[in-house]
């Protein structure tokens, strides 16, 4: 393996406060990694010996402060849903020059949604077909990071994955809605048809892959997937969150038409209308590229993981 680190041993996670940037932040201290935890409000609780600071990194000074010093940082901040369009691109810039300008190794954890819809499992050669305008700006920011790769500005690897759970996944389509919900004994709400199989990333091993990433040459100028345990169908995915919680299994679909209509009311709700795609038909994930180039990085087994996962909201829903 070929190390990413020069002069430098410092590997910065951005939007730290975050389910990703935190997992992160957790896999790099449990590899003995020397790290700065970095988010909006600086207020974070995190390991022994990790650096905490608090940046504004949609900023071009606040980012350069940020980064200052880093051999990799790792991109795992993001705006609120409904404002992707609006300012992720500009946060995206400020943070590329702001790991150029340490001389550091910029690692984006990405997602599938510069694909737009298929009709096969995902590669990463696929075209950046999305039409919708999350899509779009997606796939705008991973042509303008290689890009930057390619001018020589900076290095760069981007890591995407599927919809994650796990602990502190509460802002994903499973989090709150599912996880939250059954072990609160709510009804566990499925965005669209049970029947459909999907390819879930678990956060612990996405952020297993991208300190992979920072710290392997080889993924330098390239997107990968990360890989992820088999896909699920929605019926299979509850019935495994209802055998851990132990209780009644009191769950239902959310349907294109429920979701139109609550979408009224609600911004996020009736921005899944934009990818409604990803959960109507298969939205499978293939990581043969990630496994053949770095060898196996074994999934942990949905069963495993949703255990832990409920654990972790019983936890913080005590």
């Amino acid at each position: 393996m070929s190390s990413a680190a020069g002069a430098s041993d410092l590997h910065v996670v951005l939007g730290a406060g975050g389910a990703v940037g935190r997992t992160v932040v957790d896999e790099l201290h449990s590899r003995g990694r020397r790290v700065r935890a970095v988010n909006r409000s600086g207020a974070l609780t995190v390991p022994d010996g990790v650096e905490v600071r608090r940046g504004d990194i949609t900023t071009t000074d606040g980012a350069r402060a940020a980064c200052a010093g880093a051999a990799v940082v790792y991109h795992c901040a993001a705006p609120a849903y409904t404002a992707w369009v609006s300012e992720f691109p500009r946060m995206t810039d400020a943070i590329r020059g702001g790991a150029a300008a340490a001389g550091a190794k910029l690692v984006f954890a990405d997602n599938l949604f510069a694909y737009g819809p298929v009709s096969a499992p995902m590669t990463e050669d696929m075209p950046s077909a999305a039409s919708n305008p999350k899509g779009r700006v997606r796939a705008a920011m991973a042509r303008s990071l290689l890009a930057a790769h390619e001018a020589g500005e900076l290095r760069v690897a981007i890591g995407r994955a599927s919809d994650y759970y796990g602990p502190r996944g509460v802002g994903t389509t499973v989090g709150e809605n599912v996880f939250g919900a059954a072990v609160r004994g709510k009804v566990a709400r499925w965005v669209g048809p049970l029947d459909q199989p999907h390819s879930f990333s678990y956060l612990p091993d996405f952020a297993k892959g991208l300190v992979l990433l920072g710290e392997d040459a080889r993924a330098d100028g390239q997107v990968w997937h990360i890989p992820t345990a088999e896909p699920l169908t929605g019926r299979r995915f509850l019935d495994l969150v209802f055998a851990e919680v132990g209780g009644p299994d009191k769950s239902a679909s959310v349907s294109r038409t429920m979701q139109r209509v609550l979408g009224l009311v609600n911004p996020t709700v009736r921005a899944l209308g934009e990818t409604w795609y990803q959960h109507d038909r298969p939205f499978v994930v293939d990581s043969t590229k990630f496994t053949e180039t770095f060898g196996p990085l074994p999934a942990t087994p949905h069963a495993e993981a949703i255990a832990s996962t409920v654990a972790w909201f019983r936890a913080a829903n005590a």
